[in-house]
């Protein structure tokens, strides 16, 4: 009689430490007419969200208001449920991450201070929910096996075609309102694919309990963005605390999804090698035996624009944005990019290379910028 493998233990989701309310909620005519929008209608009429407008038409009102701080404010207060244009369906690369990106959401509630949205979304930061997701992942066919940036090669071939959900959102931070991860968590997992697949999704949230029983098929890695303490407690605001984003990790990797650390933006403060050794200690306390592992690592950089940007958004931040420390990076169409001087990046890239392998011996680096 052959014995058989006990089933993985479970771990009950964490409590969500941080559910996100909308103050002012802004639908589109088409939006609502969209299978997805309908849903979302659903879960905000659910969660008792009261103040929902239904648009006559396809334009949201003037939301720029007179660029004051209150502006800003009920800006990151609103989201939009919105149809985007056609041209957004045909999909991009997004290295150093996936073959291809496709977006549930455009914007974020959190108030992280080094936001790279500031620098890549133009406009007032409203949270943007695409009421076309059906119609997105009925067209994902047609990019299997066409990716340059996982698909073919050997570092990550393995991986299959990847596709990133959370370019320019944290899909969790507004998940209890849309349900639009667990839909692509689902069509990810049960779809009949021309080829190995995954999907991914990052987040600063811990709010999964609607995703440990959906059939994800082990196709869908969920990382977990986490830095170290000091650098989370100052600039990471209206996000779920490091030590709820690391049990909602374990949780999701004892429901057998593969699982990732998102180690981002990493920053030489005071005692960082101290805080980032507790940081990946306190993962590899909490992981269950076995868990499919990967981390990205990424450190802080700024662009004028995003700088310019962030300095208006959070003006008595403490975020180190000097461009007289920093080393100019420039892109093959002269975009500038502020990283660390050399010596900076070498010793932290040495120091979690030598981490990393004592500390999460099972973790595979992904790749380090």
């Amino acid at each position: 009689m052959t014995a058989t493998a006990p089933p993985p233990t479970r771990l009950s989701a964490p409590s969500p430490t941080r559910l996100w309310t909308p103050s002012r909620v802004l639908v589109t005519r088409s939006a609502a007419e969209r299978p997805h929008g309908q849903r979302v209608l659903a879960r905000l009429e659910a969660a008792g969200v009261s103040d929902v407008e239904l648009l006559a038409g396809d334009r949201l009102p003037n939301l720029r208001g007179d660029g004051d701080r209150a502006a800003f404010m009920r800006a990151k207060d609103t989201l939009a449920v919105v149809v985007p244009p056609r041209s957004k369906r045909t999909l991009q690369p997004i290295a150093p991450s996936a073959d291809w990106r496709f977006d549930l959401a455009e914007g974020c509630p959190a108030h992280c201070q080094y936001c790279y949205l500031a620098g890549s979304l133009s406009g007032p930061p409203v949270t943007r929910v695409f009421a076309d997701l059906d119609e997105v992942l009925g067209d994902l066919d047609g990019y299997v096996g066409r990716g340059s940036v996982t698909s073919g090669t050997v570092e990550r071939g393995g991986e299959g075609t990847t596709f990133e959900a959370s370019c320019y959102t944290d899909p969790l931070a507004i998940e209890h309102l849309t349900g639009g991860l667990a839909a692509a968590v689902t069509h990810f997992g049960t779809h009949d694919w021309p080829g190995p697949v995954q999907l991914r999704a990052t987040t600063k949230f811990d709010d999964v309990a609607g995703l440990l029983d959906l059939p994800h098929g082990g196709r869908t890695r969920l990382r977990f963005s986490v830095n170290a303490a000091s650098v989370a407690r100052r600039f990471e605001g209206a996000t779920s605390p490091v030590a709820g984003r690391v049990a909602a990790l374990a949780a999701v990797a004892a429901a057998g999804y593969p699982v990732g650390l998102t180690i981002a933006p990493i920053m030489p403060l005071e005692g960082w090698r101290e805080e980032y050794g507790d940081l990946l200690d306190a993962v590899a306390a909490a992981l269950p035996a076995g868990a499919d592992l990967t981390v990205e690592c990424i450190t802080h950089r700024f662009t004028p624009g995003s700088k310019e940007t962030l300095l208006d958004w959070y003006p008595r931040t403490r975020l180190e944005m000097d461009e007289a420390r920093r080393t100019t990076k420039r892109g093959k169409f002269g975009s500038v990019k502020h990283v660390y001087p050399k010596e900076t990046m070498a010793g932290l890239r040495g120091w979690f290379e030598a981490a990393l392998p004592e500390r999460l011996p099972q973790a595979r680096l992904l790749y380090w910028t």
